[in-house]
């Protein structure tokens, strides 16, 4: 007998869609341009690892997230047949009390049509993820990206005009030769627009991308405490950072994670789910899943996708110490941080006994604080998050 609704657990579900019309410059991404009938026989094999899921009807999806790549390079019909195989294999429709799930796609400005927008609300996406990084144009040419400012602008309004009321914008801060007061002109220019939510990530350097070669070595410098040439300085980089928090949150954002920033009512389901933990599954090439204690990822490989290769890799059954370390160091990530209560339900151990002399250490040095039953970074925490939350792992 299949389980009623309000007992199906809850899931967040990724597709992956690893083509991109050009590779940006800074981009480590598992994607790259392909021909149209490469991308076509990978919308096929994509379903069909969709429909071969077997344990489906146990889940109550929450949030869908196509994600790559760029899947708006995709034809609308490919994505109607996408939709279509995910509406036929999982529970999508809202049940009881929960709302439809929320549905993201990514989008680079440049790839969006009337046609596609269409396609895209008739089959239940409800939420656009468009990726901008820079609203100036030299900064767009330094990255490899595909579009102009005017491009994205264009998009947006066609977006709106389209009717989604739910729009993320996608920035990059800490570029080569960014300076405060571009970055600052990057974030009112967009607010102009009055998108609904704001990821605002600081660049990082990645071996293996043409970044790499000509700025990975400004990076180390800048990394050992040096004076970087092309790179703003740490404390141009931590500038951006409060600049982002001070005029977002003037204009009635709220941070909400580390690097996100909401209106009231539109913080992302799906990725909030990563940081709290919710079980969720990936289809596609290279794509994550974790259920229950189970984790593990798909082939990277495009021929071995291509001809139907879906099976596990990188299998891992995590331990109690791993969850309770994710629980932690991702959870902290939030600005609600981590409920103490929920800490001792799940794992039958206050964190304050497991982490007792971190939490001390870390209180005293003003890096976090505890609120009722919330332990939460403080602002000074949030500037140097990745040393506080290396704190939390455990040997």
């Amino acid at each position: 007998m299949e389980k009623k609704n309000n007992q199906k657990r809850p899931v967040g579900i990724y597709l992956h869609i690893p083509f991109c019309v050009r590779k940006c410059n800074y981009c480590d991404f598992l994607s790259a341009p392909a021909k149209e009938e490469t991308r076509r026989q990978y919308v096929r094999r994509l379903q069909e690892e969709i429909r071969q899921y077997e344990d489906a009807k146990d889940y109550q999806v929450r949030s869908i997230f196509f994600g790559g790549g760029t899947p708006s390079i995709l034809e609308p019909s490919e994505i109607a047949g996408l939709m279509e195989t995910l509406r036929e294999t999982f529970s999508l429709e809202a049940a009881g009390e929960e709302r439809v799930p929320e549905i993201t796609i990514e989008c680079n400005p440049g790839t969006l049509t009337r046609e596609k927008l269409r396609t895209f609300r008739e089959y239940g996406i409800n939420r656009l993820s468009l990726g901008l990084q820079s609203a100036d144009e030299q900064e767009l040419k330094l990255l490899g990206r595909i579009h102009t400012w005017e491009d994205f602008q264009a998009n947006f309004a066609l977006a709106r005009e389209m009717g989604f009321e739910n729009m993320n914008v996608d920035l990059m801060s800490a570029l080569p030769g960014q300076t405060r007061a571009s970055w600052k002109h990057t974030l009112e220019k967009v607010l102009a627009l009055e998108p609904e939510h704001i990821s605002a990530y600081s660049l990082i350097i990645e071996e293996g991308t043409p970044f790499y070669e000509t700025y990975g070595r400004d990076a180390q410098i800048r990394e050992q405490g040096g004076i970087p040439r092309w790179l703003p300085s740490e404390e141009e980089e931590r500038g951006m950072y409060e600049d982002t928090e001070q005029i977002l949150g003037q204009a009635g954002f709220s941070r909400y994670e580390i690097s996100n920033y909401a209106r009231p009512g539109f913080a992302c389901i799906h990725n909030s789910g990563y940081w709290q933990r919710v079980e969720y599954v990936g289809f596609g090439l290279g794509a994550s899943s974790q259920l229950k204690r189970l984790r593990y990822k798909n082939t990277d490989s495009l021929p071995e996708y291509l001809q139907g290769d879906f099976s596990k890799r990188e299998v891992l059954v995590l331990t109690k110490d791993d969850e309770i370390e994710e629980t932690m160091y991702l959870g902290l990530r939030m600005m609600e941080g981590v409920d103490l209560e929920q800490f001792y339900q799940n794992y039958q151990v206050p964190a304050e006994v497991i982490y007792r002399s971190q939490i001390e250490k870390l209180q005293q040095q003003g890096l976090l604080q505890k609120k009722g039953s919330r332990l939460r970074l403080t602002k000074r925490g949030i500037d140097v998050s990745n040393r506080v939350l290396a704190e939390f792992l455990l040997d």
